[in-house]
């Protein structure tokens, strides 16, 4: 339960601890200074050589990117989504008593609605600042039933409205951005990086621009967590989705506003995340 909201600053702490055997714990420390999280992998995940246990402290980083963010939108007929979200915080992680330092970002989503498919990426650099983009798209590709990447039928993607966000701490601003494009494509390297399946891993353009910055990046994926969802729906008919995430390597990075241009070399790392789907879940 929590405790120290008597005060009225709302700076409290509190833990949520389910009743299970395993430990899938989630805290707040005093004074809003960080929150902790602990799981607990499953056996069967164990048996294909996942760890045992993951101990996570996340702690504030720099301002924006460290402030919880909210956002919804309702389109009618009870459709719509939520979403809570950190978008950096610093990490400390011990994974089977190992320990890492990093960051992460952290978010809940609730959604109502039909899921089309879309894609969205981060961005960590190591000044804090904070970069995403969002597209939701329609293709040919909403029809795939399966996981499979690279189908013949992706050749079209009709993109709706892209989005994007940059926290930018050298500037010491946040740009907003409302126009978005991603290009998705496969490597034409001798030895393209694969997935456990032997599918060759994505490389991906984005570009996001405003009256007054643009940002231009090229990136690979590194490796390859997918998801799928199948749902019932009427008359005995499924709907498929397929769910990727891709850790990220940053190939070339531009970013033009009015006092320059800013590229890979100004920054020591940058690291990020992808997701990418396909199929339509309704």
């Amino acid at each position: 339960m929590p405790n120290g909201y008597d005060d009225g600053t709302g700076e409290g702490t509190g833990a949520i601890v389910p009743i299970l055997d395993e430990d899938f714990s989630l805290g707040m420390r005093p004074g809003n200074k960080g929150f902790w999280l602990c799981l607990t992998s499953d056996a069967e995940a164990r048996a294909e050589g996942a760890p045992t246990s993951f101990e996570a402290e996340l702690t504030p980083w720099w301002g924006p990117p460290s402030t919880l963010t909210y956002s919804n939108n309702v389109y009618g007929f009870d459709m719509g989504y939520d979403i809570l979200r950190l978008q950096g915080t610093k990490l400390s992680l011990k994974v089977d008593g190992e320990e890492f330092e990093g960051t992460a970002y952290f978010q809940k989503v609730s959604v109502q609605a039909p899921s089309f498919p879309w894609f969205w990426g981060m961005l960590h650099f190591d000044d804090g600042s904070y970069l995403d983009w969002f597209m939701p798209h329609t293709t040919p590709g909403m029809t795939s039933m399966d996981d499979k990447p690279w189908r013949l039928r992706d050749f079209l993607r009709n993109p709706a409205i892209g989005t994007g966000i940059f926290h930018d701490a050298n500037r010491g601003r946040t740009e907003n951005f409302k126009r978005c494009e991603v290009e998705v494509s496969e490597p034409d390297d001798e030895e393209p990086l694969r997935d456990e399946q032997g599918n060759v891993l994505p490389k991906f353009r984005i570009r996001i621009w405003n009256g007054r910055t643009q940002i231009s990046i090229d990136v690979r994926a590194c490796s390859r967590a997918r998801w799928t969802f199948d749902q019932p729906t009427r008359a005995g008919m499924v709907s498929h989705l397929t769910y990727n995430e891709y850790p990220l390597e940053v190939e070339r990075i531009a970013i033009l506003d009015e006092q320059g241009l800013r590229t890979i070399d100004d920054y020591e790392w940058i690291m990020g995340n992808a997701e990418h789907t396909w199929g339509i879940l309704h």
